[in-house]
């Protein structure tokens, strides 16, 4: 596994669910096709060969097009009648709708977050902020993205609302690429740190008003950059 391909199953890593063995391999290959998604080799428009992937991953058709359907309720693939599965594309709108919805989702986690989170979590958050601004001087793109995907998770994690927790699962699949190649693109990095470094000292306040406000503030910058950097010039 390449050093970029480690970053990515870490900041979204394979998830599995506890559910009998019948269930498992499904949710397995679903779990390996949306790794292939995430590191572009699986383009977005491009259809998905079930007889290539079949090959490929050394399964049947049939928990393929299961794995499929669980990637489409995830809104990676889009499943077209009798034409198979292509791999979603996200235009402007999608992705701000999706920014805006994250938005919400983040902020609320943190409001919980202020009355749940524990000293060790924050203790936690710290340790990987202070990661984060190590990759920055650095100059680490993928290890600040990695770090930088960690924090979220982790807040959004002493929100202790698993429904919130799975939205946010499911949505930041959704965007998670696009953001990594946005983060390669732009030149944001410090500006971040200091939003990060002003996210963890409400939390750490337990000031509900400042850190929702915070978060969704930092999450909608993404759509501003992606369009600065010209992403969606040809988006409809």
């Amino acid at each position: 596994m390449t050093k970029t391909q480690s970053a990515v199953v870490t900041a979204f890593p394979r998830r599995v669910d506890a559910t009998p063995s019948q269930d498992l391999k499904p949710a397995l290959v679903a779990n390996r096709i949306r790794e292939m998604i995430l590191e572009s080799q699986l383009l977005p428009g491009e259809p998905v060969r079930e007889r290539a992937l079949s090959e490929i991953l050394q399964v049947s058709r049939t928990p393929l097009r299961e794995a499929l359907k669980i990637l489409a309720s995830e809104g990676l693939v889009k499943l077209h009648p009798r034409r198979g599965a292509t791999v979603a594309v996200l235009g402007a709108n999608d992705v701000r709708h999706l920014l805006e919805f994250l938005g919400g989702l983040e902020a609320f986690a943190g409001k919980l977050a202020c009355r749940n989170a524990t000293p060790e979590e924050l203790r936690e958050l710290r340790a990987l902020h202070h990661e984060m601004l190590a990759s920055y001087l650095r100059g680490d793109r993928i290890g600040y993205f990695d770090r930088n995907q960690q924090i979220h998770q982790a807040l959004v994690r002493c929100a202790m609302n698993p429904v919130l927790a799975e939205h946010h699962r499911v949505v930041n699949a959704q965007l998670y690429r696009i953001r990594y190649e946005c983060n390669l693109k732009t030149n944001r990095w410090e500006a971040a740190i200091k939003e990060h470094e002003a996210i963890l000292d409400a939390l750490e306040a337990r000031d509900e008003a400042a850190i929702e406000k915070l978060l969704e503030t930092h999450v909608l910058k993404a759509f501003d950059l992606m369009q600065a950097a010209g992403d969606f010039a040809k988006a409809k």
